[in-house]
């Protein structure tokens, strides 16, 4: 395996940090405080192919592999992990359409997603059922030539923001195969939404509760077979948790750099903290844990590429690995800053507020290592 750059990915990953220092990141903060992403910036990353990255170019994606993912992810995220993981989502309800959905549901839905006109939301999580995924409460029943939809979604990101919800729902029994998934379009008449959630980080992301009351789903939204929704969701997170752990990663690495400079440019005891052993010793275990991570990162995106039996376990080791120690490097980076860390003016407390929740969402890392383990075992 060779994880270097060819040259259509070092141009890829370019143009993507390029876009981000010129059009995300002297926004972000101001964004942050809106709790809102602009609509037309939205377009403007699908102009440049990032709304469909790994979407078949039949329906107006890019089709590119879930290495050049996870390059894009992490260098949108040095300008804002939120912002990239929003964009993480999409795409992966975009990725679920194209794979799953009929072409008729293809062509009506895919060229505006890939072109971010339209934007989607990812809807799994419930208020009674965060890591028992399997155990989602939201119904939906076949009445005449509908689905009628009853139920909560919990963090959904981009709730009462998306133009579309990818809904997974119980149509049969208990347990995973009773679940599949409907495609919900906003304004869908029986669905509402909770107040806009007040969140740690990722405070640009519009984040609420989504709510299904009686609501009516053509038959013809089934994304795919019936009862195999809770597999498509969680096929799903696989790319899914390698979008998140490369934001991590990414955010870090723009934290570790903030120190540089400042360690480089603040003096203490007569001295630029640059020059004391102790602190230079810290920042190359920081510069260490990162390559590492990254490294990992790659490899499990080239396992999915390859489709390799033992993906998932790498997707979970990345996920719980990098995610983890991007968080562990960001804390640094703040304590590396002293008091002006703390400030928001730096930057780098926003970050660490970003991350603490990568080690939550796609799969909290405890469930990881159970993913993992069970990898191991069975």
């Amino acid at each position: 395996m060779d994880f270097s750059l060819t040259a259509e990915q070092q141009a890829i990953f370019d143009l993507a940090a390029s876009f981000a220092a010129e059009r995300i990141a002297p926004h972000a903060a101001a964004w942050e405080h809106k709790g809102t992403i602009p609509r037309g910036m939205l377009e403007e990353i699908g102009a440049l192919g990032f709304g469909g990255i790994y979407v078949s170019e039949e329906f107006g994606g890019s089709g590119l592999s879930r290495q050049d993912a996870v390059l894009i992810f992490e260098a949108l995220s040095h300008a804002c992990p939120s912002v990239a993981a929003f964009v993480s989502i999409h795409n992966m309800c975009a990725w679920m359409i194209d794979t799953f959905g009929s072409d008729t549901m293809k062509s009506t839905w895919l060229p505006d997603l890939c072109a971010f006109r339209k934007v989607a939301s990812y809807c799994l999580t419930e208020p009674g059922s965060g890591s028992d995924a399997a155990a989602l409460r939201t119904t939906a029943r076949v009445v005449d030539d509908h689905y009628v939809l009853d139920g909560t979604k919990a963090f959904i990101s981009g709730g009462n923001y998306s133009d579309l919800y990818i809904v997974m729902c119980r149509t049969g029994g208990e347990g995973a195969k009773g679940i599949s998934t409907l495609v919900v379009p906003s304004g869908s008449e029986g669905m509402s939404f909770g107040a806009f959630e007040r969140k740690m980080g990722w405070r640009a992301q519009p984040t609420a509760q989504v709510h299904f009351d009686a609501c009516q789903v053509p038959l013809e939204n089934r994304l795919g077979e019936i009862g195999a929704g809770f597999r498509y969701a969680m096929k799903a997170l696989d790319g899914g948790r390698l979008n998140i752990a490369a934001c991590a990663l990414g955010g870090a690495q723009f934290a570790l750099d903030k120190a540089v400079l400042h360690m480089r440019e603040r003096r203490a005891f007569g001295a630029a903290l640059s020059s004391f052993q102790a602190l230079q010793f810290k920042v190359a275990d920081m510069e260490t844990e990162l390559q590492a991570a990254r490294t990992l990162l790659y490899q499990a995106a080239w396992k999915l590429d390859a489709s390799s039996p033992d993906a998932s376990k790498f997707c979970a080791m990345a996920k719980r690995f990098v995610t983890d120690t991007s968080f562990d490097v960001a804390n640094a980076a703040l304590q590396l800053h002293g008091g002006y860390g703390y400030l928001e003016d730096y930057g780098v407390e926003k970050i660490v507020r970003d991350l603490r929740v990568h080690q939550i969402l796609e799969g909290t890392n405890e469930i990881m290592r159970l993913i993992i383990a069970r990898h191991i075992f069975d």
